[in-house]
């Protein structure tokens, strides 16, 4: 898929104020400072579409995109730390999982995980909430530029092997670097493929 036009629709935190065209939706999440900005800018060719910022927790809202006329990329607050107030947190929480279980558009989430760590526990526990919802999601490992082929191999079947525990099967993932583009035809390549399923 070759992404022509990528332009921002709304921001709000009230799922009854998200556009009501019928068109699949692909939600990027994770956690606070995970590169999902950075990710974002880079599979749509536009350096300034999603705000990057060093503080992590600068996405608040849930964000719609529209590309090619086709469908919506949302990109939505990071979970865990943020330099926000508690008050604030947890209201990310509240519309987030509503979002979840009531946007009958959303197709697909992109769960983004920091290649250079563990399995964090929140990560976790996120795609259980999802697996649990019914919600499909992919596992995106980004900032894999950070480290060796072999080492990001080694790290993925870590991976593998913690989600085995409580899953038949590790859900489709993608290693990704925004700096060097990594993974972009492979993210977007998936969402043509779901798109024409839908058709």
């Amino acid at each position: 898929m070759k992404i022509k036009t990528a332009k921002f629709v709304i921001s709000n935190t009230n799922i009854d104020k998200c556009p009501k065209e019928n068109l699949p939706e692909y939600a990027f999440i994770g956690r606070s400072n995970v590169g999902k900005s950075s990710l974002i800018n880079m599979l749509t060719g536009h350096k300034k579409l999603a705000k990057i910022s060093g503080k992590p927790g600068k996405t608040q809202l849930i964000n719609h995109f529209i590309i090619n006329d086709e469908w919506f990329l949302i990109d939505l607050p990071g979970y865990g730390y943020a330099k926000v107030s508690k008050n604030l947190r947890q209201k990310f929480q509240s519309f987030i999982y509503d979002y979840f279980l009531k946007r009958q558009q959303l197709v697909c989430s992109f769960v983004l995980v920091d290649s250079r760590h563990e399995p964090q526990k929140i990560d976790l526990e996120f795609m259980q909430f999802l697996g649990e919802n019914r919600v499909p999601f992919c596992i995106v490992f980004t900032k894999t530029d950070k480290l060796g082929k072999t080492v990001v191999q080694n790290k993925v079947a870590k991976y593998k092997k913690v989600m085995l525990h409580t899953w038949e099967e590790m859900p489709p993932h993608f290693l990704t670097s925004a700096s060097n583009q990594t993974g972009k035809k492979e993210v977007l390549d998936f969402i043509e493929g779901v798109n024409k399923s839908l058709e």
